[in-house]
């Protein structure tokens, strides 16, 4: 294959860091969009200057002048999206999570291996540079051996202006039994995906506390897992900070990702967010060294970008896909079992989940939701008035 034809299934708000990278690429081409959402689908074709649209999956999927497709639907669909793609020949990379249920992620698995297609997990996580770079180093000894991994997550408020248009009617299946579960299903899926990507470890037992949060958040999150060597442990801590702004010129979070090792550690200390007035990556070595990665590119959009030219080189040029669909299914049972570890108050093997589950309290009703805005807006109102105010 000398040029790939890409298919857009969902064109919503993920879809304006995903698909500029296949319009930037020159061995690619964005053939066709698909939306049941006509002004979207309008207005997404202008944007990018795509002459095909199609509303129903179906039609996109017949056209013989697609070679592979870019599944950006909303969660719930992705079995029914990848599966169908599959059938139609194509080769797919599909969003995080791979699925609502690991027997769903399994059959998309074996689908896509039964057809002989590619098939990944969109996961810009792999492809952002200074995680990439903590990977290589981790591989090259450069810190000896792992022994603990902490990752911490924090959101609170931003004013970037890719956060101020979004649509909010893209978030409404993620509020209710149409999702698993709120935050820790689906933005710290890339999180857990970084817990086993990291480092090449598996996960072998969870213990955690989730507590419910306001809205869809489920903060504050403390986990902690055995991988499948004796001595390396994983720390998670996920908080929901309302009040407190965070640099960023996309969503309203930041991450911290540490890797200790017996002769050193690495930070990558930035992923959406820019918190910290630190290089994207530091390493800190055996003879006391700290060497500081400043020139790499750490724009949180341009992890998307490389994320779609990887899917594009990788089915011209033959190479390996990151996310591998593998990874992306323990890291859907890796998300379980941090819920049913504390729903459970027991540790909890991933490897043993196979259908879904959801967090105490999920999923939240109108009531809780009502509230959780009306206490949104009245705190929006008091920090407005304080700012109002002479001197402040």
């Amino acid at each position: 294959m000398d040029r790939v034809r890409v298919g857009i299934v969902g064109v919503g708000n993920i879809a304006t860091l995903n698909v500029p990278g296949y319009l930037a690429h020159e061995r690619a081409e964005v053939a066709a969009l698909c939306d049941p959402r006509p002004d979207v689908l309008e207005r997404r074709a202008r944007e990018w200057g795509v002459a095909k649209c199609y509303s129903r999956v179906e039609d996109l999927l017949a056209d013989d002048g697609i070679d592979a497709v870019e599944v950006l639907s909303p969660t719930p669909l992705h079995a029914e999206h990848v599966l169908a793609a599959v059938a139609a020949g194509k080769h797919v990379s599909c969003q995080k999570p791979i699925a609502n249920s690991v027997a769903d992620a399994r059959r998309m698995i074996a689908a896509a291996r039964d057809a002989g297609v590619t098939f990944r997990v969109t996961e810009n996580c792999c492809h952002y540079p200074p995680l990439r770079k903590a990977r290589d180093l981790v591989r090259a000894g450069a810190i000896g051996t792992p022994t603990v991994v902490r990752i911490k997550t924090v959101v609170g408020r931003t004013d970037s202006e890719f956060q101020a248009n979004l649509d909010p009617s893209g978030y409404g299946w993620r509020f209710d039994a149409r999702s698993p579960g709120g935050h820790l299903f689906d933005d710290v899926m890339h999180k857990y995906a970084m817990a086993l990507w990291l480092v090449d470890a598996h996960v072998r037992s969870v213990q955690a506390v989730v507590r419910t949060g306001p809205l869809f958040f489920e903060a504050p999150t403390v986990a902690l897992w055995e991988y499948d060597r004796d001595d390396l442990l994983g720390i998670m801590e996920v908080s929901y900070a309302p009040d407190m702004f965070i640099r960023s010129d996309h969503f309203g979070a930041d991450e911290f990702f540490e890797i200790q090792g017996t002769s050193g550690f690495l930070w990558v200390t930035r992923l959406c967010g820019q918190l910290h007035d630190l290089p994207p990556l530091v390493l800190y070595e055996e003879d006391g060294r700290r060497s500081a990665f400043a020139d790499l590119d750490a724009t949180y959009d341009g992890s998307f970008r490389r994320a779609a030219a990887d899917f594009v080189d990788a089915l011209v040029g033959g190479h390996e896909v990151d996310l591998a669909p593998g990874t992306a299914l323990e890291a859907l049972q890796l998300a379980f079992a941090v819920y049913a570890a504390s729903n459970e108050r027991r540790p909890v093997d991933p490897s043993g989940i196979e259908t879904a589950v959801s967090p105490a309290g999920w999923p939240p009703g109108p009531e809780k939701l009502r509230r959780d805005v009306e206490q949104m807006f009245a705190r929006e109102s008091a920090r407005a008035a304080r700012l109002a105010r002479p001197g402040a």
